[in-house]
C-alpha cells in the first residue's frame, strides 16, 4: 500500500514536507508507522506556487528511483516552496508482475485537466473489472490512460462523473462524481463476484481546493484458504490523518503546526501523521471524504459521510 500527502495554504518548502520532518513522506517510503509494507515503486508529485509563471500549472516531477537516494528530488525540495502540494510514494505487491514504470506512478492528472488524484489501496482482481469500467470512461479520456494500475483508471472513471472534466474541485459535485464511480466499482465488483475488501482512499486537488477520501469495498472480507496470503490491509482499515494550524516547521523540538484550527492559514492531509507530535492530528472518519478550501485566508475543513 502506497503514502500520500496533500498541502494547501502559507509557502512551504518541499523539503519540509519530504524529507525533514520525524516521518517525513521519504521516511515512510522504507520505515512507515501505520504499515509494515515498504514503498518503494516510485515517487511523484504535483506542487502550485502561486508567486510562479502560469501558477495554475503545477511544477510536476515523478520516478521509479527511490526518493530516499534521489538527488534531483532532494536538491528540487531545498528550492521550491508551494502553496499546494499533492506527492505520493507507491508501494505495490513483491511479486515478479507488479509493474514499476513512469506510466504508473502518481499523481495522476491528465492534459487539460486541472484536478490531480492520487491513491492509497487496491481493487482486487482489477484486471478482471477493467473491461466493464471502460464502459464509465468518457471516449475523450480512455485515451490519456498509459499506465496499468488500477488508480488511474479510478482517477479516469472520477474524472467522467463530471459534468466538465477540466473545470474546478467543487465540494458538492466532486462528492457526487466519489459517490457515483464507487456505485460503478461496487456494480462491478458485483458482476464479477469479487466480495474480497478493497481500499480507495483517494488524495486529490485543483491546486486551490482539496478533497481526500477514507473508504473501503467489503471491509473485513477476505480469502482464508492460506492465512499467509492475507494482505495487512485487509485487517485493518487504512488510515488517513489531517491537521489544521499556521506557522508549520520545527517548533520546541517537533515538527508541527502551531495554533489550532481558530487561527490557521494551512491545512496538511496525509496517510499518516508526518510528525512525532501527532496531538494536533485527527483521523479522517471511515467512510468519508474530507473537503478543505480557503476562505477569507482560512481553510474550512468539512467531513461528509459516503454510502458504504
Amino acid at each position: 500500500m502506497c503514502r500520500a500527502l496533500l498541502y494547501l495554504g502559507e509557502p512551504v518548502l518541499l523539503d519540509d514536507l519530504f524529507y525533514q520532518p520525524d516521518n517525513s513522506l521519504v521516511k515512510q517510503s522504507y520505515m512507515p508507522t501505520m504499515l509494515h509494507m515498504l514503498n518503494l515503486a516510485g515517487f511523484g508529485m504535483r506542487a502550485w506556487d502561486d508567486g510562479s509563471h502560469q501558477p495554475d500549472l503545477p511544477y510536476s516531477y515523478s520516478s521509479t528511483a527511490l526518493p530516499v537516494f534521489d538527488r534531483n528530488l532532494k536538491q528540487l525540495a531545498e528550492k521550491v516552496r508551494a502553496n499546494c502540494v499533492l506527492a505520493h510514494v507507491r508501494g505495490v505487491s513483491y511479486s515478479t508482475r507488479s509493474v514499476i514504470s513512469s506510466e504508473n506512478t502518481h499523481p495522476f492528472s491528465f492534459p487539460g485537466c486541472r484536478i490531480a488524484m492520487a491513491h492509497n489501496g487496491d481493487l482486487y482482481r482489477f484486471q478482471e473489472m477493467k473491461q466493464h469500467l471502460a464502459a464509465h470512461v468518457r471516449p475523450d479520456l480512455l485515451p490519456n490512460i498509459e499506465g496499468t494500475t488500477d488508480s488511474e483508471w479510478i482517477y479516469a472513471l472520477l474524472l467522467s462523473q463530471l459534468e466538465d472534466p477540466k473545470g474546478p474541485l467543487d465540494q458538492t459535485e466532486i462528492r457526487e462524481a466519489i459517490e457515483s464511480a464507487f456505485a460503478i466499482i461496487r456494480d462491478v465488483r458485483s458482476r464479477v463476484g469479487i466480495v474480497t475488501s478493497s481500499s480507495v482512499n483517494l488524495f486529490i486537488t485543483d491546486g486551490e481546493r482539496l478533497a481526500a477520501v477514507r473508504y473501503c469495498f467489503d471491509f473485513g472480507c477476505y480469502k482464508t484458504e492460506d492465512p499467509a496470503a492475507v494482505h495487512e490491509a485487509n485487517l485493518s482499515y487504512l488510515s488517513l490523518w489531517y491537521t489544521l494550524g499556521r506557522e508549520y516547521g520545527f517548533h520546541d523540538g517537533d515538527w508541527k503546526m502551531i495554533g489550532g484550527g481558530e487561527t490557521a492559514n494551512s491545512v496538511m492531509v496525509a496517510s499518516e501523521p508526518l510528525t512525532r507530535d501527532t496531538s494536533a492530528w485527527l483521523e479522517v472518519p471511515e467512510y468519508s471524504m474530507l473537503y478543505t478550501t480557503v476562505r477569507d485566508g482560512q481553510p474550512v475543513a468539512e467531513v461528509e459521510h459516503l454510502a458504504a
